[in-house]
């Protein structure tokens, strides 16, 4: 899925899961139009479809967008209204007040424990839209059930090891574009 579309989607998630309801007629669209696969059983039974969604590959927005057509015409039209406007939701990492060699640089261990306490709830939309499959998500909440911040680092410090060099401040800033942190916050983490 391409990234202004994750971050549209990111964007309205709160909306979304309160306005519309994940029943079979969505879940079912998306499994016909083979954007979902294994994951309905997953979707149907954990509502999770705005987290699977993302991983589901280029098509999966406008696919999703067509679900909405007959039942959620406002919800469409609201996250079409907000696909036309330029930028998307009008952020990029100008934003963010950090030296393009650290953006370019590949976060340190230091770095990403300070990021991982400042993360909160959006933290496995990001990890998702960073690349990790939803089993290492499931892993790093199994490995530390008892610290949010043990799970954020994890995901974090797998993410980093996974995608070698190509795992960037300015990836990460990417990804955390559409999340409630203040830059200044996120300035004070990789200064």
């Amino acid at each position: 899925m391409d990234l202004r579309h994750k971050e549209i989607l990111r964007k309205h998630r709160l909306d979304l899961s309160n306005q519309i309801l994940i029943d079979d007629t969505i879940v079912q669209f998306l499994y016909q139009e083979n954007i979902l696969k294994s994951q309905v059983d997953e979707i149907q039974s954990q509502k999770r479809l705005l987290d699977i969604l993302p991983t589901r590959g280029p098509r999966a927005f406008d696919t999703f967008l067509n679900s909405q057509e007959e039942e959620f015409t406002w919800v469409r039209d609201k996250l079409l209204q907000d696909l036309e406007q330029p930028n998307g939701s009008g952020k990029n990492t100008q934003i963010w007040n950090i030296p393009e060699v650290t953006l370019q640089a590949v976060p340190s261990d230091r770095r990403l424990s300070r990021l991982a306490s400042r993360i909160g709830s959006e933290w496995e939309s990001i990890l998702l839209d960073l690349g990790l499959s939803t089993g290492a998500l499931h892993r790093c909440r199994a490995d530390h059930p008892l610290s949010l911040h043990g799970q954020v680092l994890a995901g974090l410090i797998q993410w980093r090891q996974s995608q070698g060099r190509s795992a960037t401040v300015h990836r990460l800033l990417q990804s955390l574009q559409s999340t409630d942190i203040h830059p200044s916050t996120l300035d004070e983490v990789f200064q």
